[in-house]
């Protein structure tokens, strides 16, 4: 049987695995596979596969998580799949940069924070693909909206130091009633250690010091979040 295309042929006939630009002009971004979209990105694809069936099989790598896809170095991709060259693992990692970014961006009416979802969807495409251990704090005010993000430590696969002075110290300057503290577990593994657990006390010490409060501690990992405040630990 013939394969169908989309709209009514004619666009050279199609084919070429349906031709994701034109397909994307007549028929809408949102019509696009993931493959499509990013056989957009890259162009082309080698002597044996067209861009389209070059994309299937690149997200098939990563189980079809751009989140996975984000975390490939431009060395891992040029190695592992041939027809990518280092200028289109750059365009890859631009184009999920971009994507990374546009998550982050709020509306006019800014964020607030009334439970420990709405603090995870605000940092968690910060840190949660990263594979290595990295902190932030956000710094809210009396009610409960972010007045600014910070990054308060980076280290390597297992550990990462936060010294407490230097949170306190930025929720002063910035007048916050209340902050809340993230970091990653790249292993996955959402349960705190003893290190965090001793952090979290010295860190809310020093807030009931200053008047400010510690309102959570969230852990972050690709499958979730660790919540220290809905766990009772605050």
């Amino acid at each position: 049987m013939e394969k169908s295309t989309p709209s009514h042929a004619r666009i050279k006939e199609w084919s070429e695995d349906d031709r994701p630009r034109e397909k994307l002009v007549t028929l809408g971004k949102h019509n696009l596979s993931n493959a499509e979209l990013l056989a957009i990105v890259i162009g082309s694809g080698n002597r044996e596969e067209s861009a389209v069936q070059l994309s299937q099989r690149i997200l098939a790598e990563v189980n079809n998580q751009f989140s996975n896809l984000s975390r490939l170095t431009i060395p891992q991709l040029t190695s592992k799949f041939k027809g990518i060259g280092e200028a289109k693992a750059i365009s890859i990692q631009a184009a999920l940069e971009i994507g990374r970014r546009r998550g982050l961006e709020t509306d006019e009416k800014g964020e607030f924070v009334r439970h420990s979802k709405d603090a995870y969807q605000i940092i968690a495409p910060l840190i949660s693909d990263c594979t290595v251990e990295i902190a932030y704090a956000i710094y809210l005010n009396k009610k409960n909206k972010v007045i600014d993000k910070k990054k308060i430590g980076e280290g390597g696969t297992d550990s990462c130091i936060i010294d407490p002075k230097i949170i306190l110290q930025h929720a002063l300057l910035s007048l916050a009633a209340g902050i809340i503290i993230f970091h990653n577990h790249p292993s996955g593994n959402l349960q705190p250690s003893k290190v965090d657990l001793r952090f979290t006390e010295r860190l809310k010490a020093g807030c009931d010091v200053m008047d400010i409060k510690l309102m959570d501690h969230l852990i972050i990992a690709e499958n979730g979040y660790y919540s220290f405040a809905d766990e009772g630990l605050l």
